[in-house]
């Protein structure tokens, strides 16, 4: 076991660090984090981490570049304090669509990103949801990737007899395939095909959704178009309601007008990273913490208890 157990975070999402310090009867040790006249950012740790087991809550969400580097910095700050062990607790990892090459002279920016954390002094990662689990093996630490299945599937228990889970795309058939497991409900895929070059696609969907409540799941919603597109299609297919849950609520652009003008009965996101007013206020709309799920995360690192459980 480590020294005491301390909470860093910087601006990123100041709500979810307090909520996981409440959980853990804590409070966040105080840092500075401004800018110089110039815009660089200044960051200072305002007390001694001397020997202490050190947790950043930092998601690197918009604005991804500041919030990324405000993480290195106080990673970096916090070895050359000599905290004992540093844990990056990176709720939404930015950069994690871009993990392969797309083109024949594209970087793998998920790589790069975990190489700067990983030198910056991360003696271990914490995030949930990765976009793509291989990420995983990009950091030379050790990484727990977490679920937000077990808090999205709590308030959908009441329909859980009625619903079939669809996955907006082939891609994301794993992730459906678990909460279909989880619910003991029936696998549906939106399959969108292209008969010939540059005529639009037809969408169709397999498997038997009408009469039931679909269930859209994907890793996270951005601009909210390909979700409330298959949410239109399930629609005519004879789905009585549709709902959708995501991890990750990017929300940009007009993502939260299209929501609310879906079909979408209810949209269920986590807190990984903080949502606008505008979304907060949106009907179709609602919010579940992954503090929970993180505290108890950090409680059983701190403590040399098993994490796998929390899978």
């Amino acid at each position: 076991m480590y020294g005491t157990l301390k909470i860093l975070t910087g601006t990123a999402n100041i709500p979810l660090a307090e909520a996981i310090c409440d959980h853990l009867g804590c409070t966040l040790t105080p840092c500075v984090c401004d800018r110089f006249s110039d815009g660089e950012i200044r960051l200072e740790v305002s007390e001694s981490v001397r020997g202490d087991d050190v947790f950043v809550v930092q998601s690197t969400c918009a604005p991804v570049n500041d919030t990324l580097m405000q993480l290195c910095l106080m990673l970096d700050a916090l070895k050359r304090a000599s905290a004992a062990r540093i844990t990056a607790v990176i709720p939404y990892y930015g950069y994690a669509r871009q993990d392969r090459k797309v083109s024949p002279r594209a970087p793998i920016s998920a790589k790069v990103v975990a190489d700067i954390i990983g030198r910056s002094g991360a003696n271990r990662v914490v995030t949930v949801d990765l976009h793509a689990g291989q990420i995983q093996g990009f950091f030379d630490c050790p990484v727990d990737n977490l679920f937000a299945t077990k808090v999205l599937v709590d308030p959908l228990i009441p329909f859980r007899d009625q619903l079939v889970i669809v996955s907006p795309d082939a891609g994301g058939v794993e992730r459906a395939r678990a909460f279909a497991k989880r619910f003991d409900a029936p696998l549906a895929i939106i399959d969108k095909r292209r008969d010939r070059p540059n005529q639009a696609s037809a969408t169709t969907v397999i498997g038997e959704v009408d009469g039931r409540i679909a269930l859209l799941v994907d890793d996270m919603i951005d601009t909210a178009g390909t979700m409330c597109a298959a949410a239109a299609v399930l629609r005519e297919f004879g789905s009585r309601e549709v709902l959708a849950c995501a991890t990750h609520a990017v929300l940009s652009g007009s993502a939260v007008d299209r929501i609310a003008t879906s079909d979408f009965a209810k949209v269920y996101l986590t807190d990984t990273i903080p949502l606008s007013d505008a979304a907060r206020n949106c009907s179709k709309i609602q919010i579940l913490s992954v503090a929970s799920l993180l505290a108890k995360t950090i409680h059983n690192i701190h403590t040399g208890s098993s994490v796998s459980m929390l899978f």
